[in-house]
């Protein structure tokens, strides 16, 4: 099984990287292998860093660029994802969301469709629109036809949107708690879906 994250974040070492490295670390306990793409190396030699819709179907000139190309091979492979973002005026940031537009061929081809998600905000305050990233994050993932995994697993019990933290997320325990429950949300779903073949 692999389960892969996405720092949305330009800090690749942050706090959203922090609770996505959180995350994998759980899901690698549980026997899982993950990998994480950083978008900031993903979009690196982009020459648009955002999509503007070239043509329908997607051509696919962004992924021309191996960084690119790369990533979304690997979230053909994966069996799970996990993506973060820190809250950018109440919103994912902006390299994630460009890293989502470009990904127009993988919505084509069912890449995604039924593959297990979750979705991890940080924000610079205890109110700082961390469910709405969440939310918008999720939003996409729906639109590539995913099955969403909130911060509940059937072992951790229920839960809510996502992993909402502040920053430092590495103070914040109970969003340390909350991904390590996601994790296990992850894993079950990703194990389910592969019992079901």
């Amino acid at each position: 099984m692999l389960i892969v994250g996405i720092n949305g974040s330009p800090d690749r070492s942050g706090s959203t990287a922090f609770l996505i490295e959180e995350i994998l670390k759980h899901c690698v306990s549980l026997g899982a292998q993950t990998q994480i793409i950083q978008v900031m190396d993903a979009l690196r030699e982009q020459e648009r860093p955002y999509c503007i819709a070239c043509a329908t179907p997607c051509p696919e000139k962004c992924h021309q660029i191996e960084s690119l190309a790369n990533a979304y091979d690997l979230l053909r492979k994966c069996d799970a994802l996990v993506v973060g973002s820190p809250v950018y005026f109440g919103t994912l940031s902006a390299p994630l969301k460009a890293f989502w537009d470009k990904s127009r061929n993988l919505r084509g081809e069912k890449a995604l469709v039924n593959k297990p998600a979750g979705a991890v905000a940080v924000g610079a305050a205890r109110f700082g629109g961390q469910e709405t990233t969440v939310r918008a994050i999720q939003d996409i993932l729906l639109v590539h036809g995913m099955r969403i995994v909130g911060d509940g697993s059937e072992r951790g019990g229920a839960g809510h949107q996502g992993v909402c933290a502040t920053r430092p997320a590495n103070e914040d325990s109970f969003a340390i708690e909350r991904a390590r429950i996601m994790a296990q949300g992850l894993y079950e779903a990703s194990r389910e879906r592969e019992s079901r073949g």
